[in-house]
């Protein structure tokens, strides 16, 4: 029995997500005319409160469409240090948006109202970046999956709005938040200029996310799609994997956290374990102490049918998903509280 945390991107589809792959309807969604691909934009927007969605086959190319349609080059982006669209995008703000990035030490990834004033720059001096974009993730990967609520999100789209800052969301887990915190999705499309969600992670489909924003925001977003070749024709098809999992695995997340508090008080009590950083979702990291090597650790978990990854320095990260079972969350404790290391 593989039980793999690495990440919540290893789901596999479910028969029922399948069978409605598979008997999707389909047309050319360069035409605009796959008719499963357009349900599944006008769900996404309507979840949100927002006008418009573009299906797009990742994140990443959300993300980077957002960005790039909304700032000119030599525009800069502000953003948490942890922030995936910083870290994990292979520097395709500089690439694709010509701009720069403004970084911010906020708490486990999680940015301050407070913080956005000091970290704008002088409009009005030619030396500097003109500062564009607030940008933040919800939840936040690196800072542990950690939640901005939505009295957070209305305080910073406040200060965004008033120094005139396009406020864009990272929202690759944003539904692990609303289950957790029991808030209204449709309250985001009041604070957000852009949205961009997840299908593929902890919702279980195979590939897919949506942008959400205005009208005239995804009529850019189109023709931006096109140049970076994310242009997809028969897309219905998993594009009914993403109507799936809207429909039906969202309030499941709730079962991945659970989870991960589980295997959180395990790792509490484990003698080889420095600091847990808080569980507020289905992400957990966790640092080992200095005297243990992350490798023998997660080399360790693997010879006990567990996969892990190393998150840098003496950090191990799991996260919990549709594909971890209660019996090998078990399993998984079991393990944890026998190793010796």
């Amino acid at each position: 029995m593989l039980i793999d945390l690495r990440s919540d991107t290893f789901t596999k589809p479910t028969a029922p997500m399948l069978e409605a792959m598979m008997n999707a309807e389909v047309g050319d969604d360069v035409f605009a005319e796959d008719p499963t691909v357009n349900a599944l934009q006008e769900k996404g927007a309507a979840m949100f409160g927002m006008e418009a969605a573009l299906f797009c086959p990742s994140g990443t190319m959300t993300n980077q469409i957002a960005i790039a349609v909304q700032n000119r080059a030599g525009d800069e982006v502000i953003c948490d240090k942890l922030s995936h669209i910083y870290n994990y995008e292979g520097g395709g703000i500089a690439v694709n948006a010509r701009a720069s990035v403004r970084l911010v030490e906020g708490e486990n990834g999680l940015i301050d109202p407070s913080q956005v004033g000091i970290n704008i720059n002088p409009r009005l001096d030619a030396h500097y970046a003109m500062s564009n974009m607030l940008a933040i993730e919800n939840t936040c990967n690196k800072g542990g999956g950690t939640i901005y609520k939505l009295d957070r999100i209305a305080a910073l789209s406040k200060v965004a709005k008033e120094h005139n800052l396009k406020f864009h969301l990272d929202g690759a887990r944003v539904f692990n938040a609303l289950v957790e915190t029991g808030e209204d999705a449709t309250q985001y499309g009041k604070y957000f200029d852009s949205i961009s969600i997840c299908l593929s992670k902890g919702l279980g489909a195979p590939i897919g996310s949506l942008l959400l924003g205005s009208k005239d925001l995804i009529v850019q977003a189109h023709r931006k799609r096109k140049m970076m070749g994310g242009g997809m024709r028969q897309a219905g098809y998993i594009a009914a994997a993403g109507l799936y999992a809207l429909e039906n695995n969202v309030e499941r997340l709730k079962e991945d956290h659970a989870r991960a508090r589980q295997i959180k008080d395990v790792l509490l009590k484990a003698h080889y374990v420095n600091e847990v950083k808080p569980v507020e979702t289905n992400i957990l990291i966790f640092s080992l102490n200095d005297n243990v090597e992350p490798a023998k650790f997660i080399d360790a978990l693997d010879q006990q049918g567990i996969k892990a990854i190393n998150f840098g320095g003496q950090l191990v990260r799991f996260v919990l998903h549709l594909d971890i079972t209660q019996a090998m969350t078990d399993k998984v404790c079991e393990v944890l509280s026998e190793l010796s290391i």
